[in-house]
Formats: structure tokens, sequence, C-alpha cells
């Protein structure tokens, strides 16, 4: 493994309570301590999705602990990619960084099974991430 800094992700949501704070749990559980995890709403929400912390609990991840963030331009600017979850324009764009946007349906208000396929999407959009991130390192 090379010795460059750690790679950092920020995602954002409107929110920060439910995609987000799933991409956020997935992104630690699976990379450890090999990826900077960030995530951060512009315009919080009071609590994370009770439903976003059920369906990632039936997975094995608690994110009942997280609270939803604040998206600043210093969280945009520390990190490496920039992950967009329907915030719209409400994202700061700085040069130098990637930027992804995932279209995904807002659990907001949805029970877990409505949070399911969009716990299992972001899962599998994680898993994609950490590979592209894993590879861009080792070049």
């Amino acid at each position: 493994m090379s010795s460059s800094p750690l790679s950092s992700v920020l995602f954002v949501c409107v929110h920060n309570a439910g995609r987000s704070q799933m991409a956020a749990g997935f992104l630690s559980h699976l990379a450890g301590d090999r990826i900077e995890v960030r995530s951060a709403g512009s315009v919080p929400g009071d609590q994370v999705n009770p439903s976003a912390v059920e369906a990632m609990k039936e997975v094995g991840i608690d994110i009942a602990d997280a609270e939803p963030k604040i998206l600043t331009t210093e969280a945009v600017q520390a990190s490496d990619y920039v992950i967009t979850m329907g915030c719209g324009d409400a994202c700061p764009i700085f040069p130098g960084k990637k930027y992804l946007d995932w279209a995904l349906e807002d659990p907001a208000g949805k029970g877990v099974e409505a949070v399911r396929p969009i716990r299992d999407e972001i899962k599998t959009r994680i898993e994609a991430l950490i590979a592209e991130i894993d590879a861009k390192q080792e070049a």
C-alpha cells in the first residue's frame, strides 16, 4: 500500500439524515480506516431517519449515533470526492475535487421496507467507489 495520504469522501444530501448517513456508514464499515469519511446536509434534519437506522442495523451497521451536520465549505475543500445525493446546486464547487451525483430515492418519510432497496443500491455504489479509490491509490 502506498504512503499517500488517505483519500477522503464527503457525502451530501439535503437533510444529512438518510442517504448520506447510510453511505457514510457503509464506507466506514467496508473501507475501515483506509478512507476518511464525512457527511453533511445543506439543510440538516433534527435526527437520522429511523428507517435508515433500522435498515442499516439489518446489515450489521449501526448509524444510530450519527447526527446530521451542516454542509461547510471547509468540508468540501478537505475532501477528495464529493458525492451529492439530490442536493441540487447547494454544493460549492472547487477545482481538483471529483464530484459524483448519485440519483437515489429520498428515504424521508418511508418505512424500512421502502428504505431497503435504497440501502442496497448505496452499498453497490460504495463498493464500486472503494474499488476506484483503491485502484487510484495503488497507481
